[in-house]
C-alpha cells in the first residue's frame, strides 16, 4: 500500500529542487533521511519534511502494521514547476530586465518493498 505527500509553492527554483531530490529516489525510506540530513543544499529540508509527511501518511493507512517492520522506500519523486512571479529590476539607461522568480511543486510516493515481492510471487 503506497501512500504520497504533495507540497506546492515551494519557492525555490525547480531545477534546484530536482537535483536534492534525484539523490533520494529509489532509496530507502531511513537512508533517504539520512541523506538530507547532511545535505547542504536549502531544498534538502523541505524534501525531509514532505518525505516525513509521506512516511506519516502511510502510516495512518496502515494502522496494523509497524513502521519498523516495514521495508518503506521512495518509490516516485517529482518536482514540477509552480507558479512564477514577474518581476522588473532598473537597468542601465531607463531599461528594466526582467526577473523570474520561480517556485515548484513536490510530490512523493513511498512504498512497501515487502509487499511489492510478495505481489510479484
Amino acid at each position: 500500500m503506497e501512500a504520497r505527500a504533495i507540497l506546492r509553492n515551494v519557492p525555490t527554483s525547480p531545477r534546484k529542487m530536482r537535483l536534492v531530490a534525484d539523490m533520494i529516489r529509489g532509496q530507502k525510506v531511513s537512508r533517504a533521511l539520512a541523506i538530507l540530513q547532511y545535505q547542504p543544499q536549502g531544498a534538502a529540508p523541505v524534501l525531509k519534511k514532505v518525505l516525513m509527511s509521506a512516511v506519516a501518511n502511510w502510516q495512518q493507512r496502515n494502522e496494523e502494521a509497524k513502521l519498523e517492520d516495514a521495508e518503506l522506500y521512495v518509490k516516485t519523486i517529482f518536482v514540477d514547476c509552480g507558479a512564477m512571479l514577474k518581476r522588473l529590476r532598473p537597468a542601465p539607461q531607463g531599461r528594466a530586465y526582467r526577473v523570474r522568480k520561480r517556485s515548484n511543486h513536490i510530490t512523493i510516493v513511498v512504498d512497501d518493498a515487502a509487499e511489492v515481492i510478495q505481489q510479484e510471487a
